[in-house]
């Protein structure tokens, strides 16, 4: 719900009290700014808000909601949940059930980036459920949507762990990815029954990648060419470009290396258009590898060598690697040996740099391999590299640390739990209670305490909340019943009956004041600002009221608006961050994996025979 939805609604009471207009003037103008693109400023003006106050809840249910989706937006999601949480717990103090469906799905997509799924299904299943309770369609569709992005984010993460090709996860990986399905499926159909085209788009997109990394290539395929037909209705260039890129990626997969090309050339051109200059690159990339495939290594050298200025302006040393890598193999193709060596140094200097042993050592294979076609001498043989920063004289095996580990283990004294030992540990604590006891009666304050201990003991059900609204209809305490039967059992004379009479009166007030009350935090008025857990909430003359009548309808309404707040697309990268000039999942990778049975065809042929015999006579010469 937005802030000046909300204006609409306001009483003159609700804006003539004190610090309640000036919250939400302070609010309207948080929200400009959120929708002019500048979140920061839009938080210090909701930031002001809060402190301003407001006892209208439904003016600050729209403030909570607004700072969760711009601390969101600016990547601090744990800012991001905690006012979502408190969106919700208006939203249920009011029992607006669609507001508690919205704040659901925002909490939902928040707890899945930081990579809380468990949380964010159960979410995202209440707001699936209270929306089909209300029929609202358009609500169960998003539930349904981000359900399916929730799944599919948690397949992804597992599946990285063990770095597996599309096609070939655990099935713990495929049963997440199958449930991301199955949600997607149901959104489109709802989708297609309300003739939303646009979010038939969306879902058809996040079809063909759940389908691509479930290695069924040939269906995502056609969720992508539907895509790809939605984004063109709507002039969605963004869109389109995504989709070309996928079908490029899968048509790979299935050998259909000229298809890929073609929708590879239209992902660069539409980058070219939209002025994307990392996603230019990627484009690149891509299309260098297609053209390795297909035996085109001049046109492979053009992309590769586009693909590395770019890599060099936006100053990605990955790619920059990448593409050095890709360079030297295209040269030696070609037969160009003192270019392919050239770049394969620059390859081997590059991944020194970053770290990356795997790429040393390649890049040291191509370089030995090349300086024999050239009749150079080989280089002295480096010893196995080791990344950067590290100590020489550290362990070079992982055997001794896992020495020390299991030495250290076997110090460990092992723990019985057999019945024989715990009978007798059992037997040590009696007697260290009986030892307790007769040290106590022989001290009048470790009795003091001892007695303290055994009445304390038994009222851990005594500081439970009850269901019952009125002090007055509680039960009584057990405990003080049992002390008042004690009391009056005629053993005055004793102390230890005086002491726990002492005990009684001392604590029976304290008695409710640790019981926790059924009624809104934030209703309870507090008479030195700090006893409202709902930062902003000014004391309530109608706490947990019923909305108003229409309040429902302005609701329905105006939400309709948040339905892109409410997507699990993630941040722009922040200025600082660097663009990548190669795909997150590193198809160049996956490529080989894929084609790895036809690397030799892809090699030069080494003419060393050759080049001996000209050496030999130009010497002779």
């Amino acid at each position: 719900m937005s802030v000046s939805a909300s204006a609409e609604n306001l009483s003159t009471d609700a804006q003539s009290c004190d610090g309640g207009s000036m919250c939400l003037e302070l609010a309207l103008e948080g929200e400009r700014l959120c929708k002019a693109g500048d979140c920061r400023a839009g938080v210090a003006f909701f930031q002001a808000a809060i402190q301003a106050g407001t006892d209208d809840l439904r003016t600050l249910s729209a403030i909570y909601s607004q700072l969760g989706n711009a601390y969101f937006y600016l990547g601090d999601y744990n800012k991001a949940m905690q006012y979502h949480k408190h969106d919700l717990t208006l939203a249920r103090t009011m029992n607006d059930k669609l507001g508690e469906a919205k704040a659901s799905g925002n909490l939902g997509n928040t707890l899945k980036v930081m990579g809380k799924f468990t949380e964010a299904i159960q979410c995202c299943k209440r707001h699936l459920e209270i929306s089909r309770a209300l029929g609202d369609q358009l609500s169960e569709g998003r539930a349904l949507y981000n359900l399916g992005n929730v799944y599919h984010a948690q397949g992804k993460q597992l599946g990285r762990v063990g770095h597996n090709d599309p096609g070939h996860f655990p099935q713990e990986v495929r049963d997440c990815l199958m449930q991301a399905v199955a949600y997607y499926e149901e959104n489109l159909e709802l989708m297609r029954k309300l003739r939303d085209r646009q979010a038939q788009g969306r879902a058809c997109g996040n079809l063909g990648n759940t389908c691509y990394l479930l290695g069924d290539f040939a269906r995502a395929i056609r969720y992508h060419t539907e895509r790809l037909h939605i984004a063109q209705e709507f002039g969605d260039k963004a869109a389109e470009r995504r989709a070309n890129s996928n079908l490029g990626n899968s048509h790979i997969f299935l050998g259909q290396f000229e298809n890929a090309a073609e929708h590879y050339k239209r992902t660069l051109a539409l980058a070219e258009e939209l002025g994307d200059a990392a996603v230019e690159a990627q484009a690149c990339y891509s299309l260098g590898n297609t053209y390795t495939l297909l035996r085109e290594y001049r046109a492979a050298e053009e992309y590769h060598a586009r693909h590395l200025a770019a890599a060099r302006r936006l100053r990605d040393r990955v790619g920059e690697g990448r593409a050095c890598w890709s360079l030297g193999n295209a040269h030696a193709a070609l037969g160009n040996h003192e270019k392919a060596l050239y770049y394969a140094t620059e390859h081997f200097n590059i991944s020194k740099e970053l770290g990356d042993v795997l790429g040393m050592a390649t890049a040291q294979m191509n370089m030995s391999d090349l300086r024999k076609v050239l009749g150079m001498p080989p280089e002295p043989e480096a010893p196995p590299s080791a990344p950067p920063n590290v100590d020489d004289d550290a362990p070079r095996t992982p055997f001794n640390a896992l020495r020390v580990r299991r030495q250290s283990m076997e110090q460990l004294s092992l723990i019985q739990i057999t019945p024989e030992a715990k009978k007798k540990e059992e037997q040590e604590v009696e007697k260290k209670q009986e030892m307790v006891r007769t040290e106590s009666e022989e001290n009048p304050v470790e009795s003091f305490f001892e007695l303290l201990s055994r009445c304390q003991s038994e009222r851990m059900d005594e500081q439970r909340a009850t269901l019952h609204a009125n002090k007055e209809n509680r039960p009584k305490s057990k405990l003080g019943a049992k002390l008042q039967r004690s009391a009056s059992s005629g053993k005055n004379g004793s102390s230890n009956e005086a002491m726990l009479n002492m005990i009684s009166g001392l604590q029976s007030e304290r008695m409710d004041s640790q019981r926790a009350e059924l009624r809104p935090a934030a209703s309870k008025p507090a008479k030195d600002g700090k006893g409202a857990s709902l930062p902003g909430l000014r004391h309530q003359h109608t706490a947990g009221a019923k909305p108003e009548d229409d309040f429902l309808e302005m609701i329905a309404r105006v939400q309709g608006s948040r339905i892109e707040d409410q997507r699990t697309e993630m941040p722009r990268p922040k200025p600082e961050e660097r663009p990548r000039t190669v795909p997150d999942d590193d198809f160049f990778a996956l490529l080989m994996r894929a084609q790895a049975g036809r690397m030799e065809d892809q090699r030069a042929t080494i003419p060393l025979q050759d080049n001996r015999n000209k050496n030999a006579s130009n010497n002779k010469k």
